[in-house]
This record gives C-alpha cells, structure tokens and sequence, in this order.
C-alpha cells in the first residue's frame, strides 16, 4: 500500500488511513464440500424428469453462538482466540493511527501551518503505516493457514452431513439462502430447513473439546 501520508493530500487523511479491524470480523461462513455429482445423461436419452423438490439452507447462520453448529463456532472461536494477542496489536496499531491522522487535520487548520511538525507527524504516520501492512498481511496469512486445518475438516463434515440430509428426505437440490436471498421473490416457510439441519448435525456430531492451541 502507498503511503498515505502526503503533504498534498493531508486534507483526505482520515478517509485513506481507514482500515477495518480484524478484532470483530466475522467469522467465515463455512462452504460445504459436496458429494459426488450423478453421471450425466447422454443428450438425447429418452428418460422420464424426475419430480424436483428444492430446500433453503442459510449457512450464514451456523457460525450463530447460540444456534448454529456448535462444532463450527467451537474452532472458529479456538482460532480467534488464538490470534487475539496479535489480532489487539493490529487493533492498537490502527488506532494510533486513527489519532495520528486526527492531529495532522487539526495542525493543519492553524494559520499559519506548522510545516516542521506537520512533516514530522507525517514521517511517523508513514513508519506506522508501514508495520500496520506487514504485520497485518502476516497475521491474515497466519489465520488463513490456521483456519485451513481446523475450521476446514469440519466444513468437509458438514457437507457430507448436508448430502446425507437431503438424501433422507427426497430433496433434489439444496440452494444457499444466505446467497441468493435477493434472487427470492417467494417460498413458503416450510422449505427453509436451516435449523431443521443444524439441529441435526449438532444431534449426530455434538459438541467436543475445543482445537488445542498452538504456542
């Protein structure tokens, strides 16, 4: 990222140094594996269409803290809590940041401008900046490969838990709510099955003890 402390631009400071802090990210919705797709039918077969019946799952909702797949939200927080020495480092960071920039506007309605200390505030906002990149591109790396191995098999899981599903009860095609909510015009309640699944995912895999945390 350029630096975004610049003699000519000081008046857009506040609008270029905004960053959004990982501390209240939202974790992840969980994409589900799926199973193996039926063999196509060779065109021009002459086979009977299958009765359709479509089911509404919101996977936004099973990262919920008190209603979604506990095991799901159990590892995301393992991996959260795991970060949250760096994650409050990064938050620190901006913040000195956010009060940096709030010194440079205010210097700079004083007539006449300071201009040694306006450039020596400008000099360290640049240093600052310059660690908030590098650590904050460290630290998303680091989450992502943590994510990979404990949040990810349970993703896996929930996929083939989800197959399984649907199977059970005839449903032909299973869509994303929390995807295509705008896309919907209608659909009557009972097709939405969202706790329906996450009830029985937390029945058939209840909750265990958390990931252990690396040191």
């Amino acid at each position: 990222m350029k630096a975004i402390f610049s003699i000519f631009a000081m008046v857009v400071l506040t609008g270029a140094i905004a960053v959004s802090a990982i501390a209240q990210t939202q974790r992840p919705t969980p994409t589900p594996t799926p199973g193996p797709k039926p063999a196509a039918t060779p065109a021009g077969a002459n086979t009977p269409v299958p009765q359709s019946r479509i089911a509404l799952i919101d996977t936004s909702m099973f990262g919920d803290e008190k209603n979604g797949i506990y095991r799901y939200v159990d590892a995301a927080r393992a991996v959260q809590n795991e970060f949250k020495t760096r994650t409050d480092e990064i938050q620190n960071l901006q913040n000195r940041l956010n009060a940096l920039v709030n010194e440079i506007n205010a210097l700079m309605k004083v007539t006449p401008v300071d201009q040694k200390t306006v450039q020596a505030k400008q000099q360290q906002g640049e240093s600052l900046q310059t660690e908030f990149n590098t650590k904050k591109a460290k630290l998303d790396e680091d989450i992502g490969k943590r994510y990979e191995q404990v949040v990810a098999p349970i993703s896996t899981q929930i996929g083939q838990a989800m197959d399984q599903f649907a199977t059970q009860r005839g449903i032909t095609m299973t869509l994303d709510l929390s995807k295509l909510l705008p896309a919907i015009l209608t659909a009557l309640p009972a097709t939405d099955l969202t706790q329906a699944f996450i009830s029985d995912f937390n029945s058939k895999y209840p909750r265990t003890a958390a990931p252990t945390t690396k040191p």
